[in-house]
């Protein structure tokens, strides 16, 4: 078992509700970026000994929300030292409208990564594209770089299609799979 955090911000319960379901699928604990955009002290011990780092953040103008943004410029201190090279690191993003811009905000997630040195996991699903395809289908957003996910501006987190719910769990137990897969690749301990 892989040690597996999600760390993300959620501004009115879409993002929390797709990062615990992620969570889910990657057996993976739960570190949230406060209004603030803070994390408790010992969440960078939790992020320094995992495995596997998964991002999320609303996707807001086009961009992370600022709370992340400031959590992810704090990040810095682990740039210089090298602290979270070749980890496993995926990411996802929620916004109101199908597009709504959130490529750009997931190629934000994964450029941290890549200056962390880490290596990034695609989601990994064929897009739903035909013409029978509906919102229950997984990946029916046609997502690749990561987990997108689609939340009705006028609606609770619980309004938030079951295909992009089952992309969620499904894309969480792939960031955690590959995470073990290369934790006992590096194991370097006697047997």
């Amino acid at each position: 078992m892989t040690n597996t955090v999600v760390v993300f911000f959620s501004g009115y319960g879409h993002t929390r509700r797709v990062a615990e379901t992620v969570a889910e699928g990657a057996g993976a604990r739960l570190l949230e970026v406060d209004e603030q955009g803070n994390i408790p002290e010992d969440g960078w011990e939790l992020l320094s000994a995992a495995d596997g780092i998964i991002f999320g953040t609303p996707t807001y103008m086009g961009s992370s929300a600022w709370q992340f943004k400031k959590f992810s410029d704090a990040t810095a201190k682990y740039w210089f030292t090298r602290g979270w090279q070749d980890k496993v690191f995926g990411g996802f993003t929620v916004s109101a409208s199908f597009s709504g811009d959130k490529q750009v905000t997931l190629i934000g997630l994964q450029t941290l990564a890549s200056q962390h040195g880490g290596i990034w996991v695609s989601l990994g699903l064929l897009p739903a594209n035909t013409v029978a395809a509906t919102r229950n289908d997984v990946n029916n957003l046609g997502g690749s770089v990561g987990l997108i996910v689609q939340a009705p501006a006028d609606a609770d987190a619980s309004g938030i299609p079951d295909g992009d719910m089952k992309t969620a769990l499904l894309y969480g137990e792939r960031v955690a799979k590959i995470a073990g897969r290369l934790t006992l690749t590096n194991d370097t301990s006697p047997n």
